[in-house]
């Protein structure tokens, strides 16, 4: 049986998903939560074998929420189900350890089929994000800032925090938290003050 927990943050969405999945035999849900923190908590008690995990939620960026859990669940595989399939989301949930990309909306037998590949040892990529993929892969220098990213690192390399930023640019905090993380991930950054430094040493900022 291949042990699976669900985590999103729309309750309706997680009971969905349980339901789609709970008829498939070789499936057992070992849990569903509404949070990457949530199931940090839980790995050691539910252990599970695959973690379908919504990318864009509170707490926890996506990148960040991909990174707990890999380091949490050694032994796990995870796949990303968002709505979302923009470049760089797709790229920093690779680069972090995600082995699956499903987009919402997709068919319950794709996302089944998605577990058991991942799960097998392989990795789940609708054609649209494999080429998103490949594309990088041959361009890749396509890692420049966006004006926004340039923006919100100058203010983190004046100090500011996320709440003031958003503040400053009339945005949300999640927003500015994605706009910080995509910058990390282009700038191959562990943290804000490393994509600060890479950002000036490139003459970026």
């Amino acid at each position: 049986m291949i042990r699976i927990a669900i985590v999103d943050d729309h309750p309706i969405v997680r009971e969905g998903l349980v339901a789609a999945l709970d008829d498939e035999s070789d499936f057992t849900i070992v849990g569903a939560v509404g949070s990457a923190e949530e199931l940090v908590e839980r790995c050691a008690q539910w252990r599970p074998d695959v973690v379908l995990l919504d990318f864009e939620m509170p707490g926890l960026s996506g990148v960040e929420a991909v990174r707990e859990l890999v380091r949490a669940l050694p032994n796990g595989q995870l796949i990303v189900f968002t709505a979302f399939a923009d470049d760089e989301r797709i790229i920093g949930a690779v680069r972090s350890g995600a082995k699956g990309y499903v987009l919402k909306g997709a068919p319950a037998r794709e996302v089944a089929q998605a577990i058991r590949d991942v799960h097998a040892g392989g990795s789940y990529l609708p054609p649209a994000i494999a080429a998103v993929l490949a594309r990088q892969v041959r361009e890749p220098k396509r890692t420049a800032l966006s004006a926004r990213e340039r923006d919100v690192l100058r203010f983190v390399a004046d100090g500011l925090s996320n709440k003031q930023i958003a503040r400053r640019l009339e945005i949300t905090e999640r927003t500015v938290k994605y706009h910080v993380n995509s910058a990390m991930t282009k700038l191959g950054a562990d943290n804000r003050a490393q994509a600060v430094a890479v950002a000036v040493r490139r003459r970026i900022l």
